[in-house]
């Protein structure tokens, strides 16, 4: 696709925002008055970068009473490629040993090494983190995104694709952990046999919400002649869904759709999280993101926009061979003003602000955050696994020392 596409939009006047925890919003509409042949990068920060940017929503963080996740220890499990029911029985019988009913046993996974979940008091929970074969053991939480969005009209290769580079995906796979996909979007080639829903009582992995199309379209966005363009275009897209319409799940849904992966995935295979739990973190979010990434699996992760360290935050903090966390910049280079930041996690930062992607029923739409950087570095690392490279450092990051630029 040749850098001489020059498109001008007026985009709707509609503007439609997602309950946002951390900012209060203004409505009104966004004009283009010009665009370069060139397909340089434009100047979109006429205002405050953070003034649309995805927060925490109320509620995030709070612990589902009764509910726990357990992670088996790799040395003493390993339920990869296991039947539902073989995984079952290990449950049962970790339960048992320890004098919990079996009834307990809500969900198993599998993985290397797995685990399950259960409803059971806070004493028996204290006795099963004593098991010998139980590597964490932890309360499920809720996990939910406050997002806005503005609808536009799409404008081919845009400045965020062009800083970082492209090149062609097709043929290879991004597992993304977020609100689904929109399957039927026509500049998004979406593998509907292996995606899949981990919601409790919802079983289309299609997204509702539109964070997941816009993080898809970032990665793999068709080498058409209309829409946006992806980083690894034409890239096969799996959605693993984890979160609801109103972007709201559980902690554990992320734990399983890592399972899922772990079970499913080759070396080779991207996976996007732009999804993550609150501050204090998980430790079995982290080790299910540890124990994915050693299959040779890849890992592009947000660094999360809560303007703290990201080593406060799971799976952000986590530090793993294949594991990559991003913050995010503007189109000038300039640290965001609402991401996270620490060298001592932060692997890369890319684009983030006033990003232009793929949004539901066919659409197109702005958004910003960690959640839009982490998606380049999965593209990048779908066409260059480790071997990606970085082009200049973030201006002003709030540490002493500056992220380098994620590029092809």
């Amino acid at each position: 696709m040749g850098h001489d596409k020059c498109v001008i939009s007026e985009p709707s006047m509609i503007t439609m925002f997602y309950r946002n925890f951390f900012f209060l919003l203004w409505a009104g509409a966004l004009f283009f008055g010009s665009c370069r042949k060139d397909s340089g990068p434009q100047n979109n920060n006429s205002t405050s970068d953070d003034e649309c940017a995805e927060g925490r929503a109320n509620g995030s963080g709070e612990a589902v009473a009764g509910r726990y996740i357990v992670l088996y220890k790799t040395a003493s499990v390993s339920a990869r490629g296991m039947t539902a029911e073989r995984l079952n029985n290990i449950g049962v019988r970790v339960l048992q040993r320890n004098s919990i009913n079996s009834k307990a046993l809500e969900e198993s996974f599998g993985g290397q090494p797995g685990g399950f979940i259960a409803t059971i008091s806070a004493d028996e929970a204290v006795r099963l983190g004593q098991d010998e074969s139980v590597a964490n053991i932890e309360p499920d939480r809720i996990i939910s995104l406050g997002t806005c969005f503005t609808i536009v009209a799409p404008s081919l290769i845009t400045w965020n694709i062009n800083r970082v580079g492209f090149g062609d995906g097709r043929g290879k796979r991004a597992w993304i952990i977020d609100t689904g996909i929109d399957f039927d979007h026509p500049d998004l080639n979406v593998d509907s046999v292996l995606s899949k829903s981990f919601i409790n009582g919802v079983s289309s992995a299609e997204d509702e919400n539109g964070h997941g199309t816009h993080v898809a379209g970032i990665i793999g966005a068709k080498n058409n002649q209309f829409g946006v363009l992806g980083v690894a275009s034409g890239a096969s897209l799996i959605s693993l869904r984890v979160l609801d319409k109103d972007g709201e799940g559980l902690l554990s849904n992320i734990v399983k759709a890592l399972a899922y992966v772990n079970n499913n995935a080759t070396p080779g295979d991207v996976v996007n999280m732009s999804v993550g739990d609150d501050e204090g973190g998980s430790t079995t979010l982290d080790q299910q993101v540890r124990n994915t990434a050693a299959q040779g699996i890849f890992i592009a992760i947000a660094a999360g926009n809560e303007k703290e360290q990201a080593n406060k935050f799971s799976p952000g903090r986590t530090n793993a061979e294949n594991v990559f966390t991003v913050s995010a910049v503007d189109s000038l280079d300039r640290f965001a003003s609402f991401s996270n930041y620490g060298n001592d996690v932060v692997d890369y930062s890319a684009p983030g602000v006033k990003i232009l992607s793929t949004f539901l029923n066919g659409r197109y739409a702005y958004m910003s955050g960690t959640s839009m950087a982490a998606p380049h570095v999965a593209g990048l690392l779908l066409l260059k696994g480790k071997n990606i490279t970085s082009s200049g450092t973030a201006l002003n990051d709030p540490d002493s020392t500056a992220d380098p630029i994620a590029h092809y």
